[in-house]
């Protein structure tokens, strides 16, 4: 997606699950370089480092729906979810990032990860309520627009030009994969509804699906 390398040269941390210690010895070396400004390399075992890049994505994944969840809240209360966002992004407990509303999370690893996780609760008898909550919210908000357009043509879609702007699950990226935009785009043709659509990146892989 155009930050691959640069996310490995500068990383946030560096997470290793390994139970050998010739093999911390030999990754210790390998990032060396690429941690002189102090970011950690954390050493753990192999469980605790699945689990902890599936947390790390399924609580980001999390912040997203919370955040589309207050959106849809502030839209009944008449509130502006843009100021509520800059309010408790200023929150540095909170912290300024994913906490943009939306049509809901997409694309290869928050999906997948938090499925996995889930996948895993199930498996060990534990009920991971709020990972339940993510996806059943995440699954609507999709097509949370849907509803909005439908009223606005009096429930008469049939023929309409729709143009659908960004078919990628996020900018800068041809990555299709669970883009909330495909939702849409295929309930406005269920509705008989003419579909215009771009994406500077992904273009050509939606033409290949649709």
């Amino acid at each position: 997606e155009g930050f691959a390398v640069d996310d490995f040269l500068k990383p946030d941390r560096v997470v290793i699950g390994t139970s050998s210690d010739k093999a911390k010895k030999i990754m210790e070396e390998l990032y060396k370089p690429y941690v002189r400004s102090g970011n950690p390399v954390i050493f753990m075992d192999e469980k605790s480092s699945e689990l902890t890049k599936y947390a790390a994505n399924a609580f980001l994944a999390t912040k997203i729906t919370f955040m589309n969840e207050i959106a849809n809240l502030c839209e009944k209360l008449g509130a502006d979810v843009d100021k509520v966002r800059a309010g408790i992004g200023s929150d540095d407990r909170i912290g300024k990032r994913f906490l943009f509303p939306g049509i809901g999370y997409g694309g290869s690893c928050f999906p997948k990860d938090v499925q996995a996780l889930a996948k895993s609760s199930d498996d060990a008898d534990y009920d991971f309520k709020i990972l339940d909550a993510v996806m059943s919210v995440n699954e609507k908000q999709k097509t949370a627009l849907f509803p909005k357009i439908r009223s606005h043509f009096k429930n008469d879609l049939k023929g309409k030009k729709i143009a659908v702007w960004g078919l990628a699950f996020k900018p800068d990226t041809d990555d299709i994969r669970e883009a909330p935009a495909l939702y849409n785009i295929n309930a406005l043709l269920k509705e008989g509804a003419v579909v215009s659509a771009f994406d500077p990146e992904a273009m050509n892989n939606v033409k290949n699906i649709l």
